[in-house]
């Protein structure tokens, strides 16, 4: 039984990268039902797309939204630093997908900004080159992670993150995150906003701040590719989900046999031959 929600926000996804958890995000997809479902920014990561390197994974994500779109989930997809080149075509609809590069939203007389947050981000803006750089390094340390991961599993050992120990070991990288998630809610603050929802940084969070303006939440979505988060909307209430291998053990033989009309559309060769 799929859980039906309200609003479910992912981002971060990097399809396209050797760091993208796509199995389990297709796991994720396929248990809920959501209203409305928004990509909060680098779902699609363009800098490191290869077309002679696209795995069926990561097609079955496409198709898997393309199924839901089709069945009345309304699919935002706002744009982030590494689908960038998606921003010459904002404000883009296709049925119930649209394109933007910011998404406002009321809900329960409470107004919403949501968007990736890598405007914050002086060193994307400064240097785009070294940017891209540090972003393909970064997917290369996720594969080595995973790899030792799988010797330390093996061993009776615990799984550990490297890029998240080095986050948080590194004062300068400690500062750029609180000083992004401060930014944040001071832009939602000037706006009038109760609530800021962002990605970008790949760390999870729902909390609630005073202000002079009054009190601001801020959440972020997290990532696929380290935490495996997204947020969720149900019940007026807001909730992060965190991903749990042992809780798909029963869908996963479901997800392998289910057949739908995508299935029979070859999105490689429409992708090979762009």
């Amino acid at each position: 039984m799929k859980r039906e929600l309200d609003i479910a926000i992912i981002s971060d996804v990097h399809l396209g990268t050797y760091g993208c958890h796509a199995k389990e995000l297709l796991n994720y997809l396929g248990s809920i039902k959501p209203k409305t479902l928004i990509l909060n920014g680098d779902f699609i990561d363009i800098w490191q797309f290869k077309k002679n390197w696209f795995p069926t994974d990561h097609l079955k994500i496409i198709q898997k939204l393309l199924k839901m779109s089709s069945k009345g989930t309304e699919i935002y997809y706002l744009t982030g630093n590494h689908d960038d080149a998606l921003r010459h075509y904002s404000d883009f609809n296709n049925g119930n997908i649209h394109l933007r590069d910011k998404l406002e939203l009321e809900i329960k007389g409470e107004k919403y900004l949501i968007f990736h947050g890598d405007v914050f981000d002086f060193s994307i803006n400064l240097s785009p080159f070294l940017a891209k750089m540090g972003g393909k390094s970064y997917d290369w340390l996720i594969v080595l992670n995973r790899f030792i991961n799988r010797l330390r599993i093996s061993l009776g050992l615990n799984p550990l993150s490297f890029a998240k120990k080095i986050k948080e070991s590194v004062k300068k990288a400690v500062k750029f995150v609180d000083d992004f998630e401060q930014t944040a809610i001071d832009v939602a603050a000037k706006q009038g906003c109760q609530y800021v929802v962002c990605g970008h940084i790949h760390k999870a969070q729902l909390k609630k701040v005073q202000t002079s303006s009054g009190e601001i939440t801020y959440m972020n979505s997290g990532d696929w590719v380290e935490s495996l988060t997204a947020l969720e909307y149900m019940y007026n209430d807001w909730s992060i989900y965190e991903y749990n291998e042992v809780d798909y053990k029963v869908l996963n033989p479901w997800l392998q046999t289910e057949k739908t009309i995508e299935d029979e559309i070859d999105f490689k060769k429409i992708l090979m031959s762009s």
